[in-house]
């Protein structure tokens, strides 16, 4: 009878210690070993939802796991952020989105739905690309100055599309610079710009480089600037506003991988090592010359830091462009 009473009790602290160590070991599961889900804060089909696209699939190859792209829409990409930044901290939810954009909803709106800097964290820069400044290819404007002039005769019946949080404020800051009174017309979408460029509604818009170069590309429409201080690589045969007598209109866009700031640094700079190899390569390289973005590679610290510094400029970018938060 002893024996068995032995012999239960060490059956019974062996099944409680098998019960306690099963999700811990569960959670000690090499990263990665689940499917990765890359969050994308656009459409399908449009310019960044290619290249999260791009990226998913090259991720996927590098890791051998399976990663998922899903479009989280709406609120100038606080659904998605949102969405993330209460996520599972494990690094298998990772956000790839304009930071840039991510730090100016921090002051265009009023009530944000997450504190960027605290519940995000960057696992790593992806690229840097110029905003820029286009025109339908039947417009009879060649140049920056030919276009302010056309539109300071038209005063307020003017007017230009733009589809994101930095066009919006590129669009503000360039009427303020060149002292225009044309109308901002906001579209949920890149695509919705095609038709009203191809049919003249439209003077002209601010728009991302992926956009903007495929619809130069294709004959649609023209550049006539791009917002980098200086000619970027992805795009060397376009001019700066600098160039077309605005120095002062200078905003450089950036993508970043970011995930939720409780999550482990072993598992971030796992993430950090798999997209600076993907980076590194010549073809991602070529890749997003062709999308109007030159590769930026950099380690979780520095890109966070970038993000706080953002969100801080974007403070001044938002009350210069006298943008009222929504």
């Amino acid at each position: 009878m002893t024996f068995n009473r032995r012999g239960l009790l060490a059956a019974m602290t062996t099944c409680a210690l098998a019960l306690l160590a099963g999700p811990a070991l569960a959670q000690d599961k090499p990263y990665p070993s689940d499917t990765i889900h890359l969050i994308t804060g656009f459409p399908p089909g449009s310019g960044s939802d290619v290249l999260v696209r791009y990226l998913g699939k090259e991720f996927g190859d590098l890791m051998g796991n399976t990663v998922i792209v899903e479009n989280k829409t709406g609120a100038a990409g606080n659904i998605g952020a949102e969405y993330v930044a209460r996520s599972k901290p494990d690094g298998y939810t990772v956000y790839v989105h304009a930071a840039s954009s991510i730090a100016a909803n921090m002051h265009l709106f009023k009530n944000p739905p997450i504190d960027v800097a605290r519940d995000l964290q960057v696992a790593a820069t992806i690229n840097q690309q110029a905003f820029m400044l286009i025109v339908p290819a039947e417009s009879p404007y060649n140049s920056v100055q030919e276009l302010v002039e056309a539109m300071k005769e038209k005063g307020d019946s003017g007017n230009y599309a733009i589809s994101n949080t930095t066009g919006r404020v590129m669009g503000r800051l360039f009427s303020d610079a060149t002292g225009i009174e044309t109308e901002a017309v906001s579209y949920q979408t890149d695509l919705e710009i095609v038709n009203d460029m191809k049919s003249g509604t439209i003077d002209f818009a601010m728009m991302n480089p992926v956009f903007s170069l495929a619809q130069a590309r294709s004959g649609a429409a023209r550049i006539l600037a791009v917002s980098t201080p200086e000619r970027i690589k992805a795009a060397p045969d376009y001019p700066t506003f600098g160039e077309a007598g605005y120095p002062s209109l200078v905003m450089l866009s950036w993508f970043a991988a970011l995930v939720p700031s409780a999550t482990p640094k072993p598992v971030v700079d796992k993430l950090n090592g798999y997209f600076n190899e993907i980076l590194a390569r010549p073809a991602t390289e070529k890749f997003l010359n062709e999308n109007g973005g030159d590769p930026f590679i950099s380690t979780p610290e520095d890109g966070q830091a970038l993000l706080v510094k953002q969100i801080d400029d974007w403070k001044g970018y938002v009350a210069a462009a006298g943008i009222v938060p929504e």
